[in-house]
Order: C-alpha cells, then sequence, then structure tokens
C-alpha cells in the first residue's frame, strides 16, 4: 500500500489566519507604542467574529504568545518581542502539524500503511514538502512580517521591522 494523505491540509486555517493577522496587529501596535489592543477594537478593524476572536486570543495567550490587562481599558499585548514569536510555532500551535502526511511529521509521526516506508517515493515527496513548509515557516518572526505604514515626501510606504 501507499503512505495515506492525511484528513488536513496543508492549509492555514481560518483560526490559524485570525491568530496571525491579530498577532500582526499586536507587533504594529507595539512598534507604534500603543502595545494594549481591546478584542472589540481588534475584531473591528479586522472585520473578525469577536467570540471567535476571543477563543484565538486566550489560546495564544496560554502558550505565552500574549498578556491581558484587566479592566474597563484592559485588553492584549504582546507576552514576548515579536523578534521571539515564529510563524512556524504559531501556526503548528493553532493548526498542528505542518507536514501533509503522518509519517513524515515531527511532532505527531504515525506509521503510515506502506510496506517499505523507508524507500516509498510519496513519503519521500512529502518530506521535501514539509521540509519547505516548515522551513519557509520557521524562517520567519513576527517582527520579520510586521510592517509600519510610514509618510515619506508625501506617499505612503512601508518600512519593514526584519532584521
Amino acid at each position: 500500500m501507499i503512505c495515506e494523505l492525511q484528513s488536513s491540509s496543508v492549509k492555514v486555517s481560518k483560526r490559524g489566519e485570525y491568530a496571525l493577522r491579530a498577532l500582526i496587529d499586536f507587533g504594529l501596535a507595539q512598534a507604534l507604542g500603543r502595545p494594549l489592543l481591546q478584542v472589540s477594537e481588534l475584531a473591528a478593524k479586522e472585520d473578525l467574529p469577536v467570540k471567535f476572536l476571543e477563543q484565538i486570543l486566550m489560546q495564544l495567550k496560554a502558550a505565552g504568545y500574549l498578556e491581558s490587562r484587566r479592566g474597563k481599558h484592559g485588553g492584549y499585548l504582546l507576552a514576548r518581542p515579536p523578534e521571539n514569536i515564529s510563524i512556524g510555532q504559531v501556526v503548528r500551535l493553532i493548526d498542528g502539524p505542518l507536514a501533509p502526511i503522518s509519517c513524515v511529521s515531527q511532532t505527531a509521526y504515525e506509521r503510515c500503511t506502506c510496506p517499505d516506508e523507508e524507500h516509498c517515493g510519496l513519503r519521500m515527496l512529502m518530506l521535501d514538502v514539509r521540509n519547505a513548509i516548515t522551513n519557509i515557516l520557521d524562517r520567519y518572526t513576527l517582527a520579520d512580517v510586521v510592517e509600519i505604514p510610514s509618510v515619506s515626501f508625501g506617499e505612503t510606504k512601508c518600512l519593514s521591522l526584519s532584521r
């Protein structure tokens, strides 16, 4: 038999997309000197459902990416510097392993049904796919993807906060 594809695809879920969009907003807010954001403000800016966003922010908080402040003017802020937040780790937290099949997963390995896993052509292909995805997502931090709008000579430009 041949290796079977996992039921989950290598696609970032809506939950993962919203988590990344929220973290980018927190990174921008921090870079602009206003690190504390309220859920309602963030949901309105990104046009996201408030309840769903709250669940995502609580998951990010539990994983140590965000802190919360209570009170009327409370909200969430980054718990770590943006350069210490790996995009790959956030995607794994929200969506699980990056591997397209379980027999090439580094975090959720399961033997496939292929009789000769070591020489399986599909496994070798999917190992390359996993490595490519992992290398790209792990290469970037939140600081690399956060951009600050700035005005230069009357036109808006974006300055990257990358290394």
